[in-house]
């Protein structure tokens, strides 16, 4: 009778955990009971869709056109207040677009670092950008910008990657650097990055469990924000930001959990043994870093920019992870990506 009891309780367990572990289907846009299309799409060659927003002058106008590669959590309709006398100076277009799951952009399931690139490259081809563009990167949005400087450089006119996620598994990072950075961490953030990287598919049911905390930057605790993270979002209360209902619509599963395990799985290359794709000056790579960021390791930032001279690294005093939403900021990111101008507080 014990032994009977206990296989039944056994089995049950597993199936409640087979149950927990395994995500639902993604609600797509457009689709029976899915949410509603509100924003123009472009269809790429395998079917999926990328919705997309313009912003600056007007295409056939620009001198420079930029695509915006956002973070996790984020979309097309991220805060990014670059100043009207800049765009109308330079003659700026900003190519705004959900990556794959997020907001109203088909899910990927085979998404990688590699599709996201390809995802830009078949996004700028379908709008007619040109044969060259700008690409701007921020956070979470730094490892498909990583992307297309290792799979298609030829099409980048310039890079800029503001805090961009550093993944503590590149073949070339120290281990002992990656030590140190995971002891300054939360145990429940060491696990999600080692869950992404060693067990994703156990990542869903970590990320919504509810017995105990799982993820700090998902959950807004202040030890992620620095004094001056914490004076620019004071600034943005009123400013438009995406709606996280309409960011994670489609299911956090194809939108947050999909870009923690892409982001810190295997890239497929090591960017820290990558050679100047630029080697004439044909094009330059930048990296922008705050020194109080409390998301993105600084001392991780600063080994990438000694292994990589040829990448122009400006470390921004006091700065924590969301200095890009300042429009002094932002502005000084657009001018040395497209005039080569150095910032004075570099």
């Amino acid at each position: 009778m014990f032994v009977n009891i206990a296989v039944v309780v056994v089995v049950g367990l597993l199936g409640w955990a087979y149950k927990a572990a395994v995500p639902p289907r993604p609600k797509i846009c457009g689709s029976p009971n899915g949410p509603p299309v509100t924003s123009p799409r472009v269809t790429l060659s395998d079917g999926r869709h990328l919705a997309y927003k313009e912003m600056g002058v007007s295409k056939d106008k620009a001198k420079y056109k930029i695509l915006v590669v956002h973070g996790v959590d984020s979309s097309k309709d991220v805060y990014l207040p670059v100043s009207q006398e800049l765009v109308e100076e330079l003659g700026i277009y900003l190519l705004m677009f959900d990556r794959a799951g997020y907001a109203e952009s088909d899910p990927n399931p085979n998404r990688s670092v590699k599709s996201d690139a390809l995802d830009i490259e078949e996004l700028a081809d379908k709008l007619e950008i040109g044969s060259k563009f700008y690409l701007l990167g921020m956070s979470a949005g730094g490892y498909p910008a990583w992307g297309c400087l290792n799979y298609i450089p030829h099409r980048l006119a310039g890079l800029s990657l503001v805090v961009p996620l550093v993944n503590y598994w590149w073949p070339s990072l120290p281990v002992d650097l990656r030590r140190v950075a995971f002891k300054r961490m939360f145990l429940r953030d060491r696990c999600v990055y080692s869950l992404a990287h060693y067990a994703p598919q156990l990542l869903y049911w970590w990320l919504t469990q509810k017995w105990f905390p799982s993820f700090t930057p998902l959950e807004g605790h202040p030890s992620i924000f620095s004094s001056q993270d914490l004076e620019i979002l004071k600034k943005m209360e009123g400013a438009p930001v995406p709606d996280q209902k309409k960011t994670r619509q489609q299911g956090v599963y194809e939108s947050l959990h999909r870009d923690i395990m892409v982001g810190f799985g295997d890239w497929g290359f090591d960017p820290l043994v990558m050679s100047n794709p630029f080697p004439n000056g044909e094009s330059s790579v930048h990296i922008w870093q705050g020194n109080d960021d409390r998301m993105i390791p600084v001392l991780l930032q600063r080994h990438v920019a000694e292994r990589l001279p040829w990448i122009t690294y400006t470390e921004v005093p006091n700065a924590g992870h969301f200095f890009v939403h300042d429009n002094v900021y932002i502005d000084a990111i657009l001018r040395e990506l497209l005039l080569g101008e150095r910032p004075s507080f570099a």
